[in-house]
């Protein structure tokens, strides 16, 4: 049976505590090896993968209509604790509505090279420092076909848990690692016999006109700044979305998702 939990002091709970403090989750998150996962739907991808789930931390009325979460976690031997609403927020700093939080384990990332000889379409990112840009940006990898992401040493942290909750899940399923020094590294993505494709706002080359390539790595930089020229200068093509007037740019997320679905033949 789940673990009530009624004091939000408690020390089994305790990893769970002031998620809304930024810089203290990522020292405590870096120092203890863990991450936090919020959300139903996430939460199943955690349970379904083979990173390591510590404990789940739902609300009563969650525990009832989640039987298949509760089970998973048991057979996985993860605790499930149960907090009144009262004490759950209390517990996280905030309301959380979904109810529903799971502590994963950090993994070492594997080298970007053990990443590129097993699949033909990466993405690299670089800036990439927004949590909700970064999760929707591995929700469209995974559903365009990427089959791994590599970033720069100054993209934020994809197990964070905003990234986590906006990509539902798929940054646990869809393989991922830094690479550094930075932007020499992509050499290696070249020798790998990957075609990289950057994407350039102001380039006069379209997406449109690339042909059917082998293995493509397609990089997109962070909001504003987009790439730099040091990154570019490793680019094969630097290529634009064609876009109506009046309108130079678009969301990272999105603008990577439109030149998946035209480099990436599913």
């Amino acid at each position: 049976m789940p673990i009530s939990i009624t004091d939000p002091g408690d020390s089994r709970i305790a990893a769970y505590r002031h998620l809304r403090d930024a810089e203290l989750r990522r020292r405590m998150e870096a120092d203890e090896g863990l991450f936090v996962v919020e959300g139903p739907g996430a939460v199943r991808m955690l349970l379904t993968t083979d990173w390591p789930v510590l404990s789940v931390l739902l609300r009563p009325e969650r525990a009832a209509t989640l039987v298949d979460v509760v089970g998973a976690a048991q057979t996985r031997g993860a605790p499930v604790y149960v907090a009144s609403p009262a004490c759950f927020d209390a517990i996280a700093g905030f309301h959380v509505h979904r109810g529903v939080l799971a502590l994963g384990g950090r993994r070492p990332q594997p080298d970007p090279s053990m990443l590129l000889a097993r699949v033909d379409i990466v993405v690299v990112l670089e800036g990439v420092n927004d949590h909700e840009n970064l999760g929707a940006i591995f929700r469209n990898a995974a559903a365009l076909g990427a089959g791994a992401v590599l970033l720069d040493p100054t993209c934020c942290d994809p197990l964070y848990r905003r990234s986590v909750r906006v990509s539902v899940g798929q940054v646990l399923r869809v393989p991922f690692s830094r690479m550094s020094p930075w932007p020499e590294a992509l050499d290696g993505v070249t020798s790998s016999g990957f075609s990289i494709v950057a994407m350039d706002p102001h380039s006069p080359t379209t997406i449109d006109v690339i042909p059917s390539l082998a293995k493509v790595a397609l990089m997109v930089g962070g909001e504003g700044p987009g790439l730099s020229e040091g990154a570019y200068s490793k680019a094969t093509w630097r290529v634009r979305i064609p876009m109506t007037p009046g309108v130079d740019s678009l969301n990272v997320a999105s603008a990577l998702a439109i030149a998946l679905n035209r480099l990436v033949h599913l």
